[in-house]
């Protein structure tokens, strides 16, 4: 029906309101069944779902502008002589118009929030790097010179090794006197999580500083016929008195391993905190009563990184030095580090976008102008 008006203003909004806001209701009970009961759907993406806040205002800025419109009419003429001088308007044609497309980049975006339900098994050969790492976990290493102290620097270096590790296997050595396997090569980058928490001084009874033993006991940690892609990071202060670290990473370089070293600390000194329960109790001291003070040994750590044909890196509160590492890691010549399946989610994005294109499409090109038929009889 053409209006007398250009547009019935009052029915659109009335039309427009009330399939928002059922819009919305479905919307959300649909999003609590899929979410509650419906244990295999997921979305990809689900912060994509905040491009949904512009349907509401999309609709907010399509009735001012009819209302900009039909007073702008107004203005300009009559109502009887706007109705012979204007342009007929449908307003069922211009309501459907915008609903279409309104709602049609709704299902778009719901399609780019990657809807996905089920899964299936997927098979890929992972190649990588194998990796052992070789904390220091002697007492030297709670000194407060990096903050909040050198222990929780290597904790978080070696976290972010391992979110940078994709298709590596990781093992972990932790040392202080003597060296212990705290996890093999491994790719579950999840079961590397796992010791995070549980890495501190108090896991080894025997206090000291013994790189060379630690790394060669790293280097037994790889697989005797592995012949590329093998690295030991030591993470320490480099306080060795123990035994020969220089010599140990040269033979581990004669065997192929690459060993690079991370530099705990700082070359001025801290002394050591103890603590009992989370209380300060002092400072560490020896024999003679006096304060102990814990060095980073920047020189040893440099000679074993040379004689391991690796790289040395100092840590800082801010940059803990291992981004560097993984850039030379990635540039090692790689193994097949093995096949792995794992559970894919299947997507079910496609009926929801080719939805939303229709109804964009069919937006695009539907007119607000009301149908004519002229029937010519014989």
């Amino acid at each position: 029906m053409i209006a007398p008006r250009p547009y019935r203003i009052v029915p659109i909004t009335v039309v427009v309101l009330l399939l928002e806001a059922l819009a919305w209701g479905v919307g959300l009970v649909l999003w609590n069944v899929l979410e509650h009961r419906v244990p295999a759907f997921r979305l990809e993406r689900p912060w994509v779902l905040w491009g949904l806040a512009a349907g509401p205002l999309l609709t907010a800025l399509f009735l001012v502008d009819l209302v900009r419109r039909e007073r702008a009419l107004t203005r300009f003429a009559a109502p009887a002589l706007a109705a012979r001088i204007s342009t007929p308007i449908s307003s069922l044609r211009t309501t459907v118009r915008f609903l279409l497309l309104r709602h049609g980049l709704t299902f778009v975006v719901l399609a780019l929030a990657g809807p996905q339900l089920g899964t299936r098994l997927e098979e890929v050969k992972a190649q990588g790097v194998d990796v052992v790492v070789a904390l220091d976990v002697s007492n030297s290493m709670m000194a407060e010179d990096l903050a909040p102290n050198r222990m929780e620097v290597a904790r978080r270096a070696l976290e972010q090794l391992i979110d940078r590790m994709k298709g590596d296997r990781l093992g972990i050595v932790v040392f202080a006197g003597e060296p212990y396997v705290q996890l093999p090569l491994t790719a579950d980058r999840s079961a590397a999580r796992l010791f995070l928490g549980s890495i501190g001084p108090g896991m080894l009874s025997v206090q000291g500083t013994a790189v060379g033993a630690a790394i060669e006991r790293a280097a037994r940690c790889f697989p005797e016929k592995a012949d590329a892609g093998r690295a030991i990071i030591v993470i320490s202060d480099g306080e060795s008195f123990e035994d020969d670290g220089e010599a140990a990473a040269q033979a581990a370089a004669e065997q192929g391993i690459v060993v690079h070293t991370v530099g705990m600390g700082s070359p001025q000194g801290s002394p050591i905190p103890e603590r009992r329960n989370g209380t300060m109790l002092g400072f560490k001291k020896d024999r003679q009563g006096q304060t102990v003070m814990t060095k980073l040994n920047e020189d040893m750590l440099k000679r074993i990184a040379a004689a391991g044909k690796g790289a040395y890196v100092k840590a800082t509160a801010t940059d803990t030095g291992i981004q560097a590492l993984v850039a030379d890691l990635k540039k090692m010549d790689q193994r097949e580090a093995g096949t792995y399946r794992y559970a894919g989610h299947e997507d079910r994005y496609q009926p929801v976008l080719a939805l939303g294109c229709v109804m964009l499409l069919l937006g695009l090109l539907f007119g607000d102008r009301p149908l004519r038929f002229n029937l010519r009889l014989p």
